[in-house]
């Protein structure tokens, strides 16, 4: 088949809504680039504003160096959330809209001001957060077995599907962000644990990160807008955890989530 930017956004969208896995999009578009996944991602959130959803924050992915050698990127990559994605605390991940979620905790920031790139450093994206909350981020991607390259996770907005944010706020004066501690719990047993630290060495980093990238390209984070900052550990798949999955932040609170 011979790939554009729009019949890649009409593939990605009908395999979200049709649950169906599709092969990655470079298996057959192998000159597609960074910029071009961009652009098809930018044309799956036109489509999804037509459609009604309105645009609530952004995300990033690949933050940790692990994760970016194991996807062979070297940069992490940004996504978009629209209130579609919202799932309330308490709320269960529904598995018969999803294909094959998976779940990581996130430190997460809500913007008290717009934020304007490029140029703008840690320090300042800080003074621009208004809370810090705890999340937990559903991704699913719609490519077979998680497997694709860098292009390629672009262009399905960074496997974006649901989010979750925890109902404690607190302001980012009163933490220690790079010390910022979760610990993953699956069925009652845990699994994983990592720092602040893990996210480009803190998470204001992130936030920096996405609002240089996005002023590059004409976007403002808005007021009001959350960041998902980027997994703090791996992702932990959803499907066969009856007792569900549990995050527990040193103070950010927690969030426990099952399938529904």
């Amino acid at each position: 088949m011979s790939w554009d930017v729009q019949s890649a956004a009409s593939a990605l969208l009908d395999a979200e809504r049709a649950r169906r896995e599709i092969a990655p999009l470079s298996d057959e578009w192998p000159a597609m680039d960074m910029a071009t996944g961009y652009a098809v991602q930018d044309e799956v959130i036109r489509r999804r504003e037509g459609s009604g959803e309105r645009i609530v924050g952004v995300k990033l992915g690949l933050t940790s160096k692990a994760k970016q050698r194991r996807m062979k990127v070297d940069i992490p990559v940004i996504g978009h959330l629209t209130d579609a994605m919202i799932l309330a605390s308490g709320e269960p991940v529904p598995l018969g809209e999803l294909i094959h979620p998976r779940v990581e905790p996130e430190i997460v920031f809500v913007l008290g001001r717009p934020l304007a790139g490029p140029g703008v450093t840690a320090a300042q994206a800080l003074g621009a957060v208004s809370a810090v909350c705890a999340g937990v981020e559903v991704i699913d991607s719609r490519y077979e077995a998680f497997r694709f390259l860098g292009p390629d996770v672009v262009a399905d907005n960074t496997s974006a599907a649901r989010f979750v944010v925890g109902p404690l706020s607190v302001s980012p004066e009163r933490l220690d962000l790079s010390l910022e501690a979760c610990l993953v719990s699956v069925e009652g047993r845990v699994t994983d644990s990592a720092a602040g630290a893990a996210v480009l060495g803190h998470p204001a980093e992130a936030l920096a990160l996405a609002a240089n990238e996005l002023g590059s390209r004409g976007t403002v984070l808005e007021a009001g807008w959350v960041v998902l900052t980027g997994g703090m550990t791996d992702a932990v798949a959803m499907q066969g955890t009856p007792g569900g999955i549990s995050f527990e932040w040193t103070s950010l609170g927690s969030i426990s989530l099952r399938a529904a």
